[in-house]
């Protein structure tokens, strides 16, 4: 796509309309915990059953320590503790399996959630290596980044500790309201009042949050995308005295984020205060009102019964305000959730295409499939009808009347066409958007022409599978991208079945193998953060290596010299020239010295070649060319 253009799209739009939580997010999130991990949640289950009954079924033999034990131990002369210890080690042992059972299904939880975590973080990098082009060019890379760690983190919060405190709290809910029904249905019955009241409270301060929570989680993302973009580009910040000005524009992001966190803790650190509030008022009036109603002897209640009751009272309450305090930590993770779902929802890259690449040699003077490698390439093209052809890969491209737009009705190129033969070298040239990179774009199928034909040895490439018409594609850019390891191993990142004496012949075409021999370990020199520790140069050559070592048919090089110097750009060229020969070569260039040799040079502008001939036609015409190579006209 043109240098300084991008394509518009919905940027940081991954939680759908106005940033609310996509519908179907939890049962898909819970689909990943009880995917490959149904025996651990059936454990955990049991354990939370375990756990529950427990704790309310201690709660409840309280009466009976109390009316049974305790009570006739007060009105004996020479009380005997026998039997009170006993029941005293019973409750015990019935707390123990509670705190056992407890223990086990949060490690087991813990171990579930780096599971999914794991489980996700697979998918969604999978999914990232099948989406387009397109996706990277509309989307920052610090939002990307944010899937994989801040909304992965709220993820992992929540299953591992919000996930199983809701299930327990609920069915301690359950459980306790069952006992308390059993204890004292009046007392029950004032107790369900006023929780509906801590209840209404507590959801209008959910309400409140939840929507600066979702809020928060895109707010997260776009600073982050800036602190990467501010990163990236440090240099060009500090050449340019930028630094007061990206600190403005990150105070603005960094406020709306302070906005937004504030504002949903504000109202989420409210709620437990308030219900705790609630909640003791709560105990307070059950134990005033139960003991009016046991010195009257109302409905049989004895002291027993209060205390058991006020403990289940708490039990009661507790879990309620343990799921409210949770339900803000489920809906951080669901906006985290819905935001990694929607990268997992867009469409992938199409490939339908059926003609694939393959080695070939020659027998009674055709082209037959073979496994080992010959230098010789050839396109097995089946058809309809159930025959099958092999076009040897020549590297003929064809464009024609090809029309193009990043953007439905808005088209970039107008009506190109280019004839490049096996073997040409064919330049582009033109201002920073003139569509240059644009028409490379469309040769390699990064994007898909809007109307006119492509065809590559005679057939189109809409039919060629991308891996294979990729792979037969060689690409030098003008950002070099090397990545951490071995400079062999970057080399053979063109080729990965690559011998050690390929590597080298590749180095020795790209003119790179000289400076790499001086390197303290050579080829297995490790390099780390973009290969920042070689020059601009030195980094393009091992990019042109790697480009050369699976000896494509066609190579497609984007402006590689146009960041270095004259005399590192006569090394980088040498190796450019053995590189083409015998190729066809797609060269973009600013520096028109580099295209003289062109079979043929296009000139662009604003999409449409104005100009095509040899160096030496063009200058005779005395056009645009002309005047860019003589200086009268400058590219911007």
């Amino acid at each position: 796509m043109p240098k300084g253009q991008m394509p518009k799209g919905p940027r940081g739009m991954m939680l759908g309309a106005k940033g609310k939580v996509k519908k179907g997010t939890l049962k898909r999130l819970l689909q990943y915990v009880t995917k490959k991990h149904k025996k651990q949640m059936v454990i955990v289950f049991i354990c939370i059953i375990l756990s529950t009954v427990a704790n309310v079924g201690g709660t409840l033999f309280l009466r009976t320590l109390i009316d049974d034990y305790i009570t006739p131990l007060l009105s004996t002369v020479n009380p005997v503790f026998d039997s009170l210890l006993k029941a005293i080690a019973t409750m015990a042992c019935i707390y123990v399996v509670g705190v056992v059972s407890s223990y086990i299904y949060q490690r087991v939880m813990a171990v579930i959630a780096q599971g999914v975590l794991k489980d996700i973080r697979d998918d969604m990098f999978d999914k990232m290596e099948e989406l387009p082009i397109r996706y990277f060019d509309t989307h920052t890379h610090g939002e990307i980044m944010s899937h994989y760690t801040n909304d992965t983190d709220t993820l992992r919060q929540m299953i591992s500790q919000s996930l199983p405190n809701i299930i327990s709290s609920s069915m301690t809910v359950i459980a306790t309201f069952i006992s308390m029904l059993y204890l004292s249905p009046l007392l029950s019955l004032f107790v369900i009042i006023f929780t509906g009241l801590i209840l209404l409270c507590s959801n209008t301060l959910v309400k409140k949050s939840s929507k600066y929570f979702v809020a928060q989680q895109q707010s997260l993302a776009t600073v982050n995308g800036y602190v990467e973009e501010m990163i990236s580009g440090q240099k060009v910040i500090k050449v340019f005295t930028h630094e007061e000005k990206a600190k403005e524009a990150f105070d603005k992001l960094n406020d709306q984020l302070y906005t937004d966190m504030y504002t949903a803790n504000k109202f989420a650190n409210t709620l437990m205060p308030v219900a705790n509030n609630l909640g003791n008022l709560e105990y307070v009036l059950v134990a005033l009102v139960g003991t009016v109603m046991a010195i009257n002897n109302v409905a049989g209640l004895t002291l027993g019964t209060i205390v058991s009751f006020l403990n289940l009272t708490r039990g009661f309450n507790m879990p309620i305000q343990q799921v409210s305090n949770q339900l803000n930590a489920v809906i951080m993770a669901l906006a985290g959730a819905s935001r990694i779902f929607e990268m997992m929802d867009e469409e992938k890259e199409v490939d339908d295409g059926y003609v694939t690449l393959v080695n070939a040699k020659r027998e009674d003077g055709k082209l037959v499939e073979c496994k080992e490698r010959t230098g010789i390439w050839a396109w097995k093209h089946p058809h309809h009808d159930g025959t099958l052809d092999y076009v040897e890969v020549k590297g003929h491209i064809e464009l024609r009347n090809v029309d193009f737009g990043y953007e439905p009705n808005k088209l970039v190129l107008h009506d190109v066409s280019v004839y490049a033969k096996p073997g040409q070298k064919i330049a582009f040239v033109g201002a920073t958007g003139a569509g240059k990179t644009t028409i490379t774009n469309l040769i390699n199928r990064f994007y898909d022409i809007e109307d006119g034909k492509i065809r590559y040895d005679g057939i189109n490439i809409n039919k060629i599978k991308k891996d294979d018409l990729r792979r037969s594609l060689g690409m030098v850019l003008q950002d070099t991208n090397l990545f951490t390891g071995t400079i062999k191993e970057n080399i053979m990142y063109g080729k990965e079945d690559a011998t050690d004496e390929e590597v080298i012949e590749a180095a020795k075409l790209a003119n790179a193998h000289n400076f790499i021999m001086h390197l303290p370990n050579g080829y297995d020199t490790m390099l780390t953060n973009n290969g920042a520790q070689l020059s601009q140069g030195q980094r393009q050559l091992i990019s042109i290596a790697r480009a050369a070592i699976n000896n494509p048919p066609v190579m497609i090089l984007d402006e590689a010299t146009s960041s270095i110097d004259t005399r590192t750009e006569k090394i980088v060229q040498d190796g450019m020239d053995k590189l083409m020969e015998g190729r066809t070569v797609f060269v973009i260039a600013h520096r028109l010295s580099t295209v003289r040799n062109s079979k043929a040079i296009m000139v662009l502008d604003h999409g449409r070649i104005i100009e095509r001939g040899s160096h030496d036609e063009l200058i005779e015409q005395k056009g645009q060319y002309y005047q860019l190579y003589t200086g009268a006209f400058e590219l911007e």
